[in-house]
């Protein structure tokens, strides 16, 4: 089976590329919709860029694909990049959002590819939890919600902070996996890769919410 994984850089999308690895699949790229606009429902936006790096330390190759992040319309790029590609499915690292996972099924269809979506409704705390126990090191770039202050920017989850960060999610009645768009992350080293992310970065606050820009 040969694959490529829709890759922003973070947690749930290099849980999921580690997921094709462990199954004996060529993955040939990482995928990243590079989002020109101002947002999107479909794309992270932040630190995506970083993907690039991700992937030569994977062994696959990058394919970054522009997009201004118009409601399906970012589907149409998507396919269209992937249209070119020689695979047989694409694997991506949705976990409730009904609206990704149906738009990929249904583009998947058209091209004539599977898609999997690995880690679809797993619990909350197990998918963290297995992500540290497994030497992943998610690194918050991003925090958009009460309760997550500037201190968790730049900060690498371990046992530790895992906790911290449980707790406080179960205080602020959010997912402790961040589902709702309460954080961002980069993942900057975990089986999946040889190596480590060398980055600098600079941390913006305006006193609600934050997040990092990369050197």
């Amino acid at each position: 089976m040969k694959v490529a994984v829709l890759s922003s850089g973070g947690k749930d999308s290099s849980a999921a590329i580690w997921w094709a690895q462990c199954k004996g699949w060529e993955v040939s790229h990482l995928v990243t919709m590079i989002v020109e606009g101002e947002d999107s429902w479909m794309f992270q936006i932040p630190g995506t860029q970083l993907v690039q790096h991700q992937a030569e330390l994977c062994g696959c190759e990058w394919l970054p694909v522009a997009t201004q992040g118009e409601p399906e319309k970012e589907v149409d790029d998507l396919k269209a990049a992937l249209s070119k590609l020689e695979i047989d499915g694409i694997v991506s690292g949705a976990l409730r959002s009904d609206y990704q996972k149906t738009r990929l099924e249904r583009m998947s269809e058209e091209l004539g590819i599977k898609s999997f979506t690995p880690l679809w409704h797993q619990s909350s705390k197990s998918h963290m939890s297995n992500l540290v126990a497994n030497g992943f090191k998610v690194m918050i770039t991003g925090v958009s919600t009460e309760g997550l202050d500037s201190e968790w920017l730049g900060c690498v989850l371990d046992e530790e902070s895992l906790q911290d960060l449980t707790r406080i999610a179960s205080k602020y009645r959010f997912h402790v996996d961040g589902e709702g768009g309460e954080y961002e992350t980069l993942v900057v080293a975990g089986p999946h890769m040889i190596g480590e992310l060398e980055i600098d970065y600079v941390k913006h606050w305006d006193g609600v919410r934050g997040h990092l820009s990369f050197q």
